[in-house]
């Protein structure tokens, strides 16, 4: 290994280091506290403070005198317990919106370019598709995928438009840019994303987005229905489900306890 991947290695070593101990104190700690303890040269570990302090990580007491962990962290420990609230709680809600269409529905959630399925329900009828726990697909393909692509954040999509490499799962499947950028319109318009057996021959999606308190997508759940059932009214029947059943799913996830500023601590304790 090179001497600068060592480098980077400890260094970032150093930075989970320092974000442990103040989690695990549960107090402000000093500068000179925090050198001594994790053996870091004090220069060093200014430098590092300053990073950690700019992107909001690491915060400095009124004083100046100490240190603690900043809103970020705190805000990303909230984000991963909102989303493993999801999965686990999101079942009930995920059987009563095939209750109510009679079609199997699911939970995705984003991983990396791809929507996961996270939870899902199996339908009653004989003729099923079947979502399976850690199913992987493009966002382009899928109607759980569309729905979570449309709401990312511009930056998010402006990179995974020049990474996107499309493969056609189904001729119908969307192979372009173009399109995709005017399907996200559409999306974000409606509030609907549809896949027309586009990852799925003979199967078709729709997904809503769901969305947290700042409008960013926590993930999406969808229906997917056999073309042979598929019409007017049973769009209109799976679109109002799917509204009903994501409003109360943020409302259960929402009147949750949230985090605060001493949980992160006293978890640890």
């Amino acid at each position: 290994m090179s001497d600068s991947v060592l480098a980077a290695v400890k260094s970032a070593d150093r930075v989970l280091d320092l974000l442990e101990l103040l989690a695990h104190a549960g107090r402000e700690m000093s500068h000179s506290e925090i050198a001594e303890i994790l053996q870091i040269p004090k220069s060093s570990l200014s430098q590092l403070l300053k990073n950690l302090i700019a992107r909001g990580y690491v915060e400095g007491t009124v004083n100046g005198r100490g240190y603690r962990v900043g809103e970020a962290l705190l805000s990303l420990s909230q984000s991963a317990g909102r989303m493993r609230d999801l999965a686990t709680q999101s079942e009930t809600f995920l059987a009563d919106l095939t209750q109510k269409t009679g079609e199997s529905s699911a939970l995705n959630l984003l991983r990396g370019d791809d929507a996961e399925v996270a939870a899902t329900i199996l339908g009653p009828h004989r003729l099923v598709t079947h979502m399976r726990l850690g199913d992987l697909a493009p966002l382009y393909a899928t109607s759980g995928g569309k729905a979570i692509l449309a709401y990312m954040p511009g930056d998010f999509q402006k990179e995974y438009f020049a990474r996107v490499q499309f493969e056609r799962a189904t001729p119908k499947t969307i192979h372009s840019v173009k399109v995709l950028r005017q399907e996200i319109e559409k999306i974000r318009t409606k509030g609907f994303a549809y896949s027309h057996e586009e990852w799925t021959p003979g199967i078709i999606g729709i997904g809503v987005p769901v969305l947290d308190p700042a409008g960013e997508p926590l993930g999406a759940i969808n229906v997917a229905i056999p073309a042979s059932r598929f019409n007017p009214e049973m769009q209109r029947k799976a679109e109002h489900a799917l509204i009903q059943t994501r409003d109360d799913l943020l409302r259960h996830l929402l009147l949750r306890p949230r985090l605060k500023r001493g949980d992160i601590e006293s978890r640890r304790d």
